[in-house]
C-alpha cells in the first residue's frame, strides 16, 4: 500500500455516498438539497495545496455539485455519467496522467469498473460489499463524515507532505 500512495497525483471521487452521506432530500419545489462534510472539503484543499489534482465523476447532476466543486477549486468534474468508466478516460486524458497515479473513492456498483483500474482504490466504510473486496483501502469513516479527509490525510502523510503542510499553516498564524 506505502508505494501505490507514494505514486498518487490526483484523488477522484464520486458524490452520494461519498462526499455526501447518500440522502437525497427534495424540497417542494423541486431542488435537491446535499449536506457536505466540512472536513472533507479542508482536505481537498489540503490535497490541493500539497500539489494533487481532484475531479468528482458522478451519476446525478445537481447544482450544489457544481458549486461545491467551484468553491474548493476541484480541477475535473464529471456530472450526470452513469457509466463512469468514459469520464474517468477522459479525465486521464485531459491530465496525461496514469491509473497507477490515480486514488478513487468510490461507494457503489457503478464505481467498479473505475475502481479496478485506479492505482489505488477505496471503498467507503458504508459502500457496498462489491466495491469493498476490489478495493484497496476501506475507510473507517462512512461517506459524508469525514471518508474523503481520512484518505486524503492518509495519501499526504504517506508522502511526507502533511506535516509540511500543517507547518506551513502554523507558521502564517504567526505573521
Amino acid at each position: 500500500m506505502r508505494e501505490k500512495l507514494q505514486k498518487i497525483r490526483m484523488i477522484l471521487f464520486d458524490v452520494d455516498g461519498v462526499l455526501c452521506s447518500g440522502d437525497i432530500s427534495y424540497l417542494d419545489n423541486g431542488a435537491e438539497i446535499k449536506t457536505f462534510d466540512v472536513q472533507d472539503g479542508m482536505g481537498i484543499t489540503l490535497a490541493r495545496l500539497a500539489g494533487l489534482k481532484t475531479g468528482i465523476i458522478t451519476g446525478r447532476e445537481s447544482s450544489a455539485i457544481k458549486r461545491r466543486a467551484r468553491e474548493l477549486r476541484i480541477d475535473y468534474l464529471a456530472q450526470g455519467s452513469f457509466y463512469k468508466i468514459d469520464p474517468y478516460l477522459n479525465i486521464l486524458t485531459k491530465s496525461k496522467f496514469k491509473d497507477e497515479e490515480v486514488c478513487y473513492i468510490g461507494d457503489d456498483v457503478l464505481d467498479l469498473p473505475i475502481l479496478e483500474r485506479a492505482g489505488f482504490s477505496v471503498a467507503v466504510a458504508n459502500a457496498r460489499d462489491e466495491v469493498k473486496a476490489v478495493s484497496d483501502y476501506v475507510t473507517v469513516a462512512h461517506g459524508g463524515r469525514g471518508a474523503v479527509r481520512e484518505v486524503i490525510d492518509l495519501i499526504l502523510k504517506r508522502q511526507r507532505k502533511f506535516d509540511v503542510l500543517i507547518s506551513s499553516l502554523m507558521d502564517r498564524k504567526e505573521q
